[in-house]
Formats: structure tokens, C-alpha cells, sequence
């Protein structure tokens, strides 16, 4: 039987176990950590009886892809549920903005920029499933839906700050740089509006639901469809180089790019460690979860029914604060991103009190405690706020990469989103999952299409594997130039096809 061994237990980690295991492999996942589930754990981290989650929160990528089609993890337990509101952006004065799952609905409470609202993210939603195919792939492919994803790719191009000005209100432009600014890019950079194009679109075509039971429940489900499939999993077990593995047939490392060079040392071409060792990570999050009594008294009166909430102020005060964190400055008003998702799934609540998640963008490295500034923002614009905190759990920057390994100066996104890394990550090759060893592949979040409970990276990458599996040996490596004059290894086959194929 052909044998695979997993590193890491993330999301990413699991999928491709799951893909793996589905195709009669004998997989063994092993984690270092003594809890599965890498960035969706979660658990009581203020008070009993309040479930918080710890990394990923609303998970807007993950409910209709090629992995979630192939894999029924409602049959082992897991259930969405969605807000009324999908994200919203408190402005002052109490104002503000909300983006809602209907594209007329959103258009509708954006008055006169409704229209141009519509005109960008209409036609996308209405065809999001045939971009998502292509999006959710290594981006050096033939596109399936070429026209399609041409509507995607132009606006993305743009940076944030010339897209905006499609609409003429601070309330959607700032509806706009919210959900822009989980680039963790400046504003006047090129490509800064992919993700921010990307991630509302998914939020009208699928919204952003949330687990129920807490992220965790993705992990849980997938550890029990993998162990009917036949896999293990050890946790507690840190893995430091391939040769404590034996000899399996395949390696699946969910793990950081550098991480995966020094784990296979000298196995491994020095022009792929080169390349793996200078991949960019980008600014971190300071981290801070409430206990708060009737939750978060809102000026604007959409945000209380919203799950996920943008702080921060308009446009221009985002794009202020995002240049600085990228400079390695901390901005003494920070954006915040803040989580209600226990509007969606009560059970997270306890009576009146409820979990509150929040966290700052902060300079990669930050050694401060931001959670001041963190209440502050929030007070800004839900004045009362302080008065309701029972409890408050805070996670530094330095704890947060000391949790999850992969999360690298506080980088939960795994991954600074620059223009070239966008597009060529965690290097430029046609197989970006190969790492020039026959049968080791990674396959964690730095790897495309990117960061999200989705399991994308992990499914793309096992299915690499089978394919070249099937094949016989890896094909020869060539090198790819890259701008700068430096080169870097890639295969000579075009990336992963999905599981229709």
C-alpha cells in the first residue's frame, strides 16, 4: 500500500490527508501541537461557557469548492450558519455601512453609489463559481472561464486607493477599504484590491458563514472522515527533518516555507531552499477576545447584526494605518477587525454574555500590548463598550507565532499579499506545491490560492501528488528565471486539476 505522512494538522494539513486517504493511501498525520486543527481551534479562552476561536473566525472560501464538493463534512458533523449581515463598517456619528449576501439588498443602503456598488460586484457574484474555479488554483494555468475571470482580474489590478474612487460616499468607499484591508497591504499598492474584490464577492455569492461549535468544527469533522477513510493522527510530535519519517511514498509538510527547507536540508535543491527561504511574510495581528455583557453597543445600528465588523475609520484614515504597519510603525489608532460570531451560532454564548472576537493590524514583530488601542477603536464607535467587558483574553504577537508555528511575526494570513507573491507564491513554478525531493510537496496556506480555512492549498497539493504518483518518478526541474536575475526551480508540468478531472 502506498504510505503518506502528513506534517501539520491545519486545515490545509487535513485536506490533503483527506485527498490522500480517499484514493487508498495509508496516511499518518502528525502535529506538534497537542490540540489538531493548526488556525481553527478554538475554546474557552475569557469565561466558562464562552467558545471563542482562536485564528480563523468567518470562513467565506470554504463552503462551495472542489474539496467541499468531493468531501461531505456535514455528514461528519459539520454545520454553517450565517449573520444577517455579513460585515458592516461603523463610520462617526453613528453611520456606516453593511455589506449584506444580496447584491440588491447591499445596493440598496448605499443610495447613490448602490449602482456603481452593483456594477462591480453584480456580474462577479453572479459568476463566482466559475472564477473561484480558476481563483482557487496555482495562477499559471489555462484558465477554464478566461472572460470570467478577465471581469476579476482588471478592477484587482488596481490599488485600493484609485478603485475607490469608482464610488463618491466615505460610507462605501469605506465599505470597500474594510474588506480590502485583509490584504494587510498599502492602499497606493498595485494588486492591493484583489483581495478585498475577492473576498466581497464571495460574501454575496456565498457568504461568510461561520461553524457552528466554533471553527474548531471544521478540524473535528475532517479528523473524523479521515479516521473512517483509515488515517491516524499523532499529536505532540514535532518533526525536525525527513529522515525521522522512514521512507514514505509522499510527504505532505503543512508548514512554512522555511520551515520546509531546514526539515529537508540537503535533500533539497539549493536554488528551491534559496527560494523558500526568502519568502516574504507580511505585517502580524495583536489578538485580544472579550467577554462582553449584551454584546457591543454599536452606533450604527447594522453593525450589532453584522458579523464581522471593520474598524477604523474612512478610507483615508485606513490607508494611513495600513502604510504605517507596513513601514514597521504601530498607528496609535489601528484597524481593527472584530468577530460576532455568535450571532450566527448562539450556542458560543452564554445567556447575555457573549464572545467578542478582535484583533489589530500591527507591524510584523510588534513587541507592545495593543489591546488599549484595540478598546479604544471599539469605544470610538461603540461608545459604552469598556463598561460591558467581563473578561479579556489577549494574545501577543510573539504568542500568536509561538501557537501556530506558520503564523511568522504574528502573520496569520501566512504571507505578505505584494504583487508577486500574489500571483507566484510560495515560488515561481508551474507546480508550486513541489519542493525539488520526489514525493515531498508543500502544501500549507503559503502555497496557493492562499490563506482560509478552505483546505485548497492541501487539496491542490495531494492532488499533485496522485497525479505524479500515477506517473512514475518527478519530472526534471528546470530553472525559471526570476526578476532580479535570480533563479528558481520549477516543474515542467502545469499545476493541479480539480477533483472532476
Amino acid at each position: 500500500m502506498t504510505r503518506a505522512v502528513v506534517v501539520g494538522s491545519g486545515p490545509n494539513g487535513l485536506a490533503a490527508a483527506l485527498t490522500l486517504a480517499d484514493r487508498g493511501v495509508e496516511v499518518l498525520v502528525l502535529e506538534a501541537a497537542e490540540a489538531i486543527g493548526g488556525g481553527t481551534r478554538s475554546g474557552e479562552l475569557t469565561l466558562p461557557g464562552l467558545l471563542h476561536d482562536e485564528c480563523a473566525a468567518a470562513h467565506p472560501l470554504a463552503v462551495d469548492t472542489p474539496f467541499s464538493r468531493r468531501f461531505d463534512l456535514a455528514a461528519h458533523g459539520l454545520t454553517w450558519r450565517w449573520p444577517e449581515i455579513q460585515y458592516s463598517h461603523p463610520l462617526d456619528g453613528g453611520t456606516g455601512a453593511a455589506a449584506y449576501r444580496s447584491v440588491d439588498e447591499t445596493a440598496v443602503h448605499l443610495g447613490r453609489d448602490g449602482r456603481r456598488w452593483k456594477s462591480l460586484f453584480g456580474a462577479l457574484a453572479e459568476r463566482f463559481d466559475g472564477i473561484a474555479a480558476d481563483v482557487l488554483r496555482p495562477m499559471l494555468h489555462v484558465p477554464r472561464h478566461p472572460i470570467q475571470l478577465a471581469r476579476l482580474g482588471l478592477p484587482s489590478a488596481a490599488p485600493v486607493n484609485l478603485l475607490a474612487q469608482r464610488w463618491s460616499t466615505p460610507e462605501a468607499q469605506a465599505l470597500f477599504a474594510g474588506v480590502a484591508a485583509h490584504a494587510f497591504r498599502p492602499f497606493t499598492s498595485p494588486m492591493s484590491s484583489a483581495v478585498g474584490i475577492v473576498l466581497g464577492t464571495a460574501a454575496h455569492r456565498y457568504g461568510w458563514p461561520v461553524a457552528e461549535g466554533g471553527s474548531r468544527s471544521v478540524g473535528r469533522a475532517m479528523v473524523s472522515m479521515l479516521e473512517a477513510l483509515g488515517g491516524r493522527i499523532e499529536t505532540g510530535v514535532r518533526v525536525d527533518s525527513l529522515e525521522e519519517l522512514g521512507a514514505p511514498d509522499i510527504v505532505m509538510l503543512d508548514v512554512r516555507p522555511v520551515a520546509a527547507a531546514r526539515i529537508a536540508g540537503d535533500r533539497m535543491p539549493r536554488r528551491i531552499a534559496r527560494a523558500l527561504t526568502r519568502y516574504r511574510h507580511g505585517p502580524g495581528v495583536f489578538k485580544v477576545d472579550f467577554a462582553v455583557q449584551g454584546g457591543v453597543p454599536w452606533a450604527h445600528e447594522p453593525s450589532r447584526r453584522a458579523g464581522t465588523v471593520h474598524v477604523g475609520g474612512g478610507l483615508r484614515d485606513i490607508a494611513v494605518k495600513e502604510s504605517l504597519v507596513q513601514g514597521g510603525r504601530m498607528p496609535e489608532e489601528p484597524f481593527v477587525l472584530v468577530c460576532q460570531q455568535y450571532l450566527a451560532d448562539p450556542s458560543r454564548s452564554n445567556g447575555d454574555v457573549h464572545p467578542v472576537y478582535a484583533y489589530a493590524h500591527v507591524p510584523s514583530g510588534y513587541t507592545g500590548d495593543a489591546t488599549a488601542r484595540i478598546e479604544a477603536q471599539i469605544e470610538r464607535f461603540a461608545p459604552g463598550f469598556r463598561d460591558r467587558i467581563l473578561a479579556r483574553h489577549r494574545r501577543s504577537v510573539a504568542e500568536i507565532e509561538a501557537h501556530n508555528a506558520n503564523y511568522v511575526g504574528g502573520d496569520v494570513v501566512t504571507g505578505s499579499n505584494d504583487p508577486l507573491q500574489l500571483v507566484f507564491r510560495p515560488r515561481v513554478a508551474l507546480d508550486p506545491y513541489t519542493v525539488g525531493i520526489p514525493g515531498v510537496y508543500l502544501c500549507s496556506a503559503a502555497t496557493p490560492p492562499g490563506a482560509g480555512a478552505h483546505g485548497m492549498c492541501g487539496y491542490n497539493a495531494a492532488t499533485s501528488a496522485l497525479r505524479r504518483l500515477t506517473r512514475g518518478p518527478a519530472p526534471e526541474v528546470r530553472p525559471m528565471p526570476r526578476p532580479g536575475g535570480r533563479d528558481i526551480v520549477a516543474s515542467r508540468e502545469l499545476a493541479v486539476p480539480d477533483s472532476r478531472r
